[in-house]
């Protein structure tokens, strides 16, 4: 196995953590403004969405330590991992996500999983325990029962995201609260429409700024909804912008170059 001297062993024993050190911080060293560095003998504690930085960690060891109903512990733009507790008697509730696509993994405890087309025709039913992985189709009705005595250890896989960034709900009922308590709408690749419209800010003011100049709207629309698309595929709104900008400046697209002069 190759040497990596970036990965720290935490604590001792079968139980040890394998963390990133410079998780949330950049290339430079320099902290973002989320997440927090380990070293060794730091002690562990589940406050951080460290997405979406690169991240190590023992994830059936931090599952089975989380005691919180859901904790997002990693968010990117294609991929959410959260930890689950469920009690004993209760469920994670009944639910659909119509886009996304969803693995649950069980490290602890048993229960019963139950998926189906529709919320009153859950026809696949199956019991789960330590090691269960469970795979939920988008647009699938879906809910896991804790049928046992302790609390059911879980993590989830959302493809996309399906929970703001650095969500934290150490209740089922904080999580039934937030959700319905989310007016601006849902939540999309992690972020609500409200938060796509800041996210993509830049951009409005960029456009704007080619409206003052008099550019001709034809071209305008052309290099916005082609940031758009971009920044569906995951590029930053300013790097969008740069790469357009460059298609336009180079004469990679040369429908680009005609639009501009018309």
């Amino acid at each position: 196995m190759n040497h990596n001297p970036y990965m720290y062993p935490y604590g001792h024993g079968v139980n040890n953590y394998w963390v990133n050190p410079y998780a949330g911080y950049t290339n430079a060293g320099v902290p973002a403004n989320h997440g927090a560095p380990f070293y060794p003998g730091y002690h562990y504690a589940r406050t951080t969405d460290y997405g979406p930085n690169p991240y190590v960690v023992d994830i059936n060891q931090a599952t089975i330590d989380n005691n919180t109903y859901r904790t997002a512990v990693w968010t990117g733009d294609h991929l959410q991992v959260t930890l689950m507790s469920i009690n004993p008697g209760d469920d994670i509730g009944l639910e659909v996500h119509p886009h996304v696509d969803q693995f649950l993994r069980i490290e602890q405890g048993q229960g019963v999983a139950q998926m189906g087309p529709t919320k009153d025709n859950l026809n696949f039913e199956r019991e789960v325990m330590d090691d269960s992985a469970i795979m939920i189709p988008a647009g699938t009705w879906h809910n896991v029962t804790n049928t046992g005595d302790t609390p059911l250890k879980l993590y989830s896989i959302y493809a996309p995201p399906n929970h703001p960034f650095g969500t934290v709900h150490n209740t089922k009922a904080d999580a039934e609260a937030a959700e319905g308590s989310q007016t601006a709408g849902p939540v999309v690749s992690g972020k609500t429409p409200d938060e796509w419209v800041r996210y993509t800010e830049f951009l409005v003011n960029e456009g704007l700024e080619d409206v003052k100049r008099g550019i001709n709207a034809l071209h305008i629309l052309q290099e916005f909804v082609l940031m758009g698309v971009l920044v569906g595929k995951g590029y930053s709104p300013e790097d969008a912008y740069e790469t357009v900008e460059e298609w336009e400046r180079t004469g990679a697209s040369q429908l680009l170059q005609q639009s501009k002069n018309l």
